[in-house]
């Protein structure tokens, strides 16, 4: 029997009042029984393991990990705090990677506590906690951040293998550049007489340009009376020197991952022809593939289109009808929103062919191009005008995914750093495929991400004189285990592959990926 409307209402109230207070992981205690119930069968509640919960989307399809990859990790600090109190820490691998700003949600959380079980804890999707009994470390070598305690970074780095360094240098190096003299790891060296990992520590910033920080380590243990013998933990060199200046691990990542991603992504890609001669015939055919382009980019983010629908947009001819089902309405204003955002665009691609910098068109112009997306939609009152401000103010996720983007902070960090990436790239592949990826990665705003990314991938796709190119939508599930590869693994070749292959199939005549024949208005 279904629950009656009002009595649901109140327990929604009771979860509303919960969140309200900044909370996720849900206790038994936290809800009566009968709201608990209620809201399970209702499916705005998801149990994780006996006794917790966190809230839910009823709407979500069996088996749909977005709720849980969004809760893990705060979940992870309210279960831990109130089965170990202050008496736990992730391990020192863990604590490193969140320090270099990768915050993708792991298979298994490795924990250490005094009174760990040292056995694994099933958690929903393939994940879980494994609770290592292992004393805490040292006061002052642990900090907490978003109520996860985590290994300072110079205890990290001195806890760590050897092997670590390699297995996750990005988020090694990034946290490292976090360290600004070698007072912040003498004296853990010292206290402990580490003059094996005093080497390795100095060959790893000796590694990473921080040539000081190195000479500081070794002619200090040595004054202390150490033999240290240096040893270069990296499997190779950076790639790029991080500045000194720069404080934000998210920013340092993104310049790591640009470095170490390049060669994959020009192994991978067709050779540019160049800025074509005859700008107006390169805009006349992207004209010509809007209407493909609109439904296949729309249909990959779930809005259900139809050709006729955006000519009708495109044409003038409709109008928010408010007799039109909800979700009639969003669709069309969906595609309106496209529509004045493909505009803007084009006048970006204008400037590009007449030899901008691309990565300086973008920087000064995709503001514009998101506002024109979502103008509409403001129009209609569906989303506030405040939206339209600049980039997302709170967190935000991505379906499915086990990446988790940068925290809002990061966000104005990251941005500015993506643009001068792309103002400096030399390779026009580099720009199309790095550039669509890290803006994903970032994830700036709060929707419209990948529409977003999809159009600054073509702009830079005509700074190589590369045809606009249209992601199908048959192919989303390749396309997003791509992005999922990059984002998850650091594995940028399945994604460069797959841009590099719909590109090739441009440049060789392929016509541009069509509506399906049949398809149902909308």
């Amino acid at each position: 029997m279904a629950t009656p409307p009002e009595k649901l209402a109140e327990s929604l109230q009771a979860l509303h009042d919960l969140q309200g207070r900044g909370v996720v992981a849900i206790k038994s205690g936290d809800l009566s029984r009968t709201h608990r119930e209620r809201l399970l069968e209702s499916g705005f509640l998801q149990e994780v393991i006996r006794g917790w919960y966190i809230p839910s989307r009823p709407d979500e399809a069996a088996g749909d990990s977005t709720a849980w990859y969004a809760s893990f990790w705060d979940f992870c600090a309210a279960y831990l705090s109130e089965r170990f109190d202050k008496e736990w820490c992730l391990s020192p691998e863990q604590s490193l990677s969140l320090h270099g700003g990768n915050r993708a949600v792991p298979a298994q959380l490795i924990v250490r506590a005094p009174k760990g079980g040292n056995k694994p804890t099933p958690l929903l999707h393939g994940t879980s906690l494994f609770d290592v009994r292992n004393a805490m470390p040292k006061r002052g070598e642990t900090v907490e951040r978003d109520g996860l305690r985590l290994f300072s970074v110079p205890a990290a780095l001195v806890a760590v293998s050897e092997q670590f360094f390699r297995r996750a240098s990005t988020d090694v190096r990034a946290a490292m550049a976090t360290v600004k003299d070698a007072s912040e790891v003498l004296a853990l060296l010292l206290d402990g007489g580490h003059s094996t990992i005093a080497g390795r520590l100095a060959g790893a910033f000796r590694n990473a340009g921080q040539t000081r920080i190195a000479d500081d380590i070794v002619q200090t243990m040595e004054k202390a009376g150490y033999t240290v013998r240096e040893t270069d933990p990296f499997e190779d060199g950076p790639g790029v020197i991080l500045a000194a200046r720069e404080v934000s691990p998210y920013a340092n990542r993104l310049r790591l991952m640009w470095s170490a991603m390049r060669q994959p992504v020009l192994d991978a890609f067709p050779a540019p022809p160049g800025i074509p001669r005859d700008s107006s015939a390169y805009l006349k055919a992207v004209d010509g593939v809007y209407v493909n382009d609109a439904y296949h980019s729309l249909s990959i983010e779930g809005y259900r289109v139809s050709p006729e629908l955006i000519e009708r947009v495109r044409s003038g001819a409709w109008n928010p009808d408010e007799n039109a089902e909800d979700r009639e309405n969003r669709n069309a204003l969906a595609a309106r929103g496209y529509y004045d955002a493909f505009v803007s665009v084009t006048g970006s691609l204008e400037k590009v062919l007449r030899g901008d910098n691309a990565g300086s068109v973008a920087h000064d112009d995709h503001g514009r191009w998101y506002r024109e997306l979502f103008g509409p939609s403001v129009t209609a009152g569906i989303i506030k005008a405040v939206d339209l401000a600049g980039y997302r103010t709170g967190p935000v996720y991505i379906r499915r995914s086990m990446h988790v983007p940068s925290p809002r902070e990061a966000v104005l960090d990251c941005m500015p750093v993506l643009f001068e990436l792309l103002q400096a790239e030399t390779e026009a592949a580099v720009r199309v495929v790095l550039g669509h990826f890290i803006f994903v990665y970032i994830h700036p705003y709060i929707d419209g991400n990948g529409r977003m990314g999809r159009f600054l991938m073509n702009v830079m796709l005509a700074s190589g004189g590369y045809p606009w190119t249209i992601v199908p939508v048959e192919r989303r599930d390749e396309y997003m285990a791509a992005l999922e590869s990059a984002s998850v693994r650091q594995d940028i070749r399945p994604f460069a592959a797959f841009v590099g292959d719909l590109v090739a199939a441009g440049l060789s005549g392929q016509a541009a990926p069509a509506v399906p024949s049949g398809r149902a208005k909308s």
